[in-house]
């Protein structure tokens, strides 16, 4: 996806937002309303936004973008935040990576790994395993999502429940300070819920932009995550959930020691 930093940025913005205001987006950046109305149209016409009255909306509040669209978003981050997962989890552990694109990064940082046991329902992250025969990869059963690359439905959450994984790598679609972790799709959050009762340790990988995203399937509450991975998060947030047991690993505070 060829957009610049610009409008990685105003992309990830708009969707936690029912609308985002030109005026805003020209104070944020400081560029001139010409520029982020050239921004906006080449959002639009790429089907990323919805052009509204005075700024732009996100193209659903109900849906998440799609998965090719989401992979090139906030990539930088995502890779930091991958290589923070992969210093935890040791050679040989068992690991389910579950949906999203962050956990993709994940796989790719745990390439280098000896023996580890992988499972995933992630068509994406198993093709990232093909070539790497020291790692056995297991695929649940299920229904494919093609918009999003992965296996979900019941034979998905039967095969899941037949093991007890070390570590459970879990994306999410949003975060809330009150209602925890959230996704767009029931399948995608009972899968996710499945995760995490068959994980000994829950790792949650998520960057700055989850927070205030319109997701509307519960997931879990905090208090059920071991771990956060993210790249930024504010102080409130961080003791918000430190005070529910959540070990926050910031990769801005990794690379700014």
């Amino acid at each position: 996806m060829n957009l610049n930093e610009r409008q990685q940025h105003i992309l990830n913005w708009v969707q936690q937002c029912d609308l985002l205001p030109v005026e805003e987006m020209v104070e944020r950046f400081g560029v001139s309303s010409q520029t982020i109305r050239k921004d906006i149209n080449q959002l639009a016409e790429k089907h990323l936004v919805r052009r509204q009255h005075g700024g732009i909306a996100p193209v659903s509040t109900a849906e998440n973008l799609s998965f090719a669209n989401r992979q090139f978003l906030n990539s930088d981050a995502k890779q930091l935040i991958a290589a923070q997962v992969a210093d935890v989890i040791p050679n040989g552990a068992s690991v389910f990576l579950g949906v999203g694109t962050t956990v993709e990064f994940v796989a790719k940082a745990l390439l280098k790994h000896q023996d580890l046991k992988v499972f995933t329902n992630n068509l994406t992250v198993a093709t990232i395993f093909a070539l790497t025969p020291q790692t056995s990869v297991h695929m649940t059963a299920g229904s494919m999502r093609h918009r999003h690359c992965d296996l979900v439905g019941s034979d998905t959450i039967e095969s899941m429940r037949k093991y007890v994984f070390d570590y459970g790598i879990l994306g999410c679609g949003g975060l809330h300070e009150r209602f925890g972790v959230l996704d767009f799709d029931p399948d995608e959050a009972n899968l996710s819920r499945t995760l995490i009762e068959q994980s000994r340790h829950v790792l949650l990988v998520a960057d700055q932009y989850k927070w205030g995203r319109k997701a509307s399937a519960r997931v879990a509450g905090f208090e059920q995550v071991e771990m956060l991975f993210t790249d930024d998060i504010s102080a409130p947030r961080q003791q918000l959930l430190e005070a529910q047991g959540v070990r926050l690993i910031s990769a801005k505070e990794v690379t700014s020691e």
